[in-house]
């Protein structure tokens, strides 16, 4: 079994909307809304989506935020969203996908790249993350 990684393309929008379908909790994903952010992502200069792709299928992929921050001095990294389909996980998927995002991050000279989770502590953590800070939110 063969995994490779690289950036998404606009071909892979159905897959991908599957995909982040399945990771959702506190949304459903809608699928015109879908497309309508995916678009938008697809041509922002401040965003990477990669995807890890076995035999035609992807089965995972990362979307990251760069930006610039005040306390950073400088751009910072921000995984937005990561997901592997649950029949792959334990393949090192999700680590390579995170190791894809940090060479993303140092291409762009960010100072730092950071995460929310709730559910993937212990992962984040094996991979050499630290815990940071508390995620408050308001949904609107």
């Amino acid at each position: 079994m063969v995994i490779s990684y690289r950036k998404a393309k606009e071909e892979d929008e159905n897959e991908l909307f599957n995909l982040a379908a399945k990771l959702a909790t506190s949304f459903k994903v809608e699928r015109e809304a879908f497309s309508h952010v995916f678009m938008q992502l697809m041509r922002d200069e401040k965003v990477d989506v990669v995807v890890a792709e076995m035999e035609d299928e992807l089965v995972g992929y990362t979307y990251l935020l760069h930006h610039p921050a005040f306390y950073a001095n400088g751009t910072i990294s921000w995984v937005e969203e990561l997901y592997v389909s649950d029949e792959y996980r334990g393949m090192a998927i999700g680590r390579q996908l995170m190791e894809e995002a940090e060479k993303l991050a140092e291409e762009r000279g960010s100072k730092l790249i950071a995460l929310a989770t709730r559910r993937a502590g212990e992962f984040y953590a094996s991979i050499g993350y630290e815990e940071s800070a508390i995620y408050y939110k308001k949904t609107f």
